[in-house]
């Protein structure tokens, strides 16, 4: 696995070094800092490869940290070792910064001892590791404590500790979405996918166990066609009856086992905010805007520019901070905006007119209609005609999915499913959401 850690600042300076193996020689050390640190060129790949030996890092603000092997190890699950590094660090001293390291490297190096063991990643979960280690040390006198600490280490839930209470327990859920678009002049869908995350923010008591159904397709199929059509009637209204996710990946505490036989997503919590899952869908896309270009030659000194979006969703809901950029030729002279909705100026600097909305509801167009004029050029080559891009946000899931249930059961402690206060929000922002012109 990882063969040493080193941990350097800007000059190349060694800050942290920890060797895990035999095989990585001190020699590794100046390798690095010449071939990477110091190259000539800007080294742009995060893998660098010196005398069968691999470089993995990751570059925190002016500090390098790097992984050393030379093992064909898999190179993602080292990454996500560094980006836990990072993360547990700034959990404990903040920013990470050459004097955070230097003041806090006893700390660093407990820390290590913890997440690495003969450069295998162990349990690298903060929540897990304040429970012993603090910016003073280990603190395990009590009787208490030990036991505590045994059953955090050895036991199967590395991120959630005992003992855990809260006056009123509430569950926030957050389905961000990402929409990408690229779309012909003539309204044809090039290429067009979602990439969505499940955000949730725990605050609950206890060691509670919790259920999380959406309307993936799979499982609507899985219950039958006569329960599916009344599931599709009652719980999910008007919207699609399923989605079909590509590909999704969950956080560890979900348990795999049940997703792959019952489609059911069951996992006990980590306390406060965490990622649950991440999916992607390329079907049956819900496009919030429909972008319209016109873009007329008048002669070679001018150009005439009409633009209309269309938003495709509910007349109740409001799209908000949208923004179109319209590029401009690189030989404009001056651009005449006219608008009826919004704010319009040209920027020079871009090479394009940005168009801003506040807000716009469904079912709506907007349209804005420009004139630019053009400096005479020797230049004998068209002007490419650059996409229109757009930025919005609106207040749904455009992949269509829709949280069907969220369940708690807690039977240790005296609360139920009731008494849980649930939170769900649908956030849905353009990605690359580009029309050709």
């Amino acid at each position: 696995m990882i063969g040493g850690l080193f941990i350097y600042n800007h000059k190349g300076e060694v800050l942290i070094s920890r060797v895990y193996r035999d095989d990585i020689g001190r020699n590794a050390v100046d390798a690095f800092r010449v071939n990477v640190i110091h190259a000539r060129q800007q080294v742009r790949s995060p893998v660098t490869n010196i005398a069968r030996t691999s470089f993995f890092h990751v570059k925190r603000s002016n500090i390098w940290l790097a992984a050393v092997t030379k093992q064909n190890v898999n190179a993602a699950m080292v990454f996500e070792f560094l980006y836990k590094m990072c993360d547990v660090m700034t959990a404990y001293f903040g920013k990470i910064s050459e004097e955070n390291i230097k003041n806090n490297f006893v700390l660093i190096y407990e820390l290590l001892d913890e997440i690495l063991d003969f450069g295998y990643p162990q349990n690298s979960e903060t929540g897990a590791l304040k429970t012993f280690i603090t910016q003073q040390g280990i603190k395990s006198q009590t009787k208490e404590e030990q036991s505590q600490i045994t059953s955090q280490v050895t036991g199967q839930i590395g991120w959630r500790r005992e003992g855990i209470k809260y006056r009123r327990n509430e569950l926030f859920l957050d389905v961000l979405e990402s929409v990408n678009l690229l779309m012909s002049p003539q309204g044809q869908v090039l290429s067009a996918h979602v990439s969505g995350r499940v955000v949730m923010k725990s605050y609950l008591s206890g060691m509670p166990e919790c259920k999380f159904g959406m309307n993936d397709k799979i499982v609507i199929e899985k219950q039958g066609k006569g329960t599916a059509d009344e599931t599709g009637k009652s719980e999910l209204g008007s919207g699609k009856q399923s989605i079909a996710i590509d590909d999704c990946t969950f956080h560890q505490c979900v348990r795999l086992s049940k997703f792959d036989s019952e489609r059911s997503i069951s996992f006990i919590p980590p306390d406060g905010e965490f990622e649950l899952m991440r999916y992607r869908t390329t079907k049956d896309i819900i496009l919030p805007f429909r972008v319209i270009p016109l873009v007329r030659e008048v002669g070679r000194t001018k150009l005439e520019v009409k633009v209309v979006i269309k938003s495709n969703f509910k007349p109740s809901l409001l799209a908000q901070k949208i923004e179109v950029r319209i590029p401009t030729p690189l030989n404009t002279s001056g651009v005449q905006v006219i608008c009826m909705k919004g704010k319009a100026k040209y920027k020079a600097s871009e090479n394009a007119i940005v168009w801003k909305i506040k807000r716009m509801a469904g079912m709506k167009e907007s349209q804005i209609s420009a004139e630019i004029e053009l400096l005479p050029t020797n230049d004998k080559k068209k002007w490419a005609r650059p996409p229109i891009s757009m930025n919005f946000e609106v207040p749904f899931a455009p992949s269509g999915l829709k949280v069907r249930y969220l369940k708690v059961f807690e039977p240790k402690l005296n609360y139920s499913d009731h008494d849980v206060i649930k939170w769900v929000r649908y956030i849905g922002r353009s990605g690359i959401y580009e029309t050709r012109c």
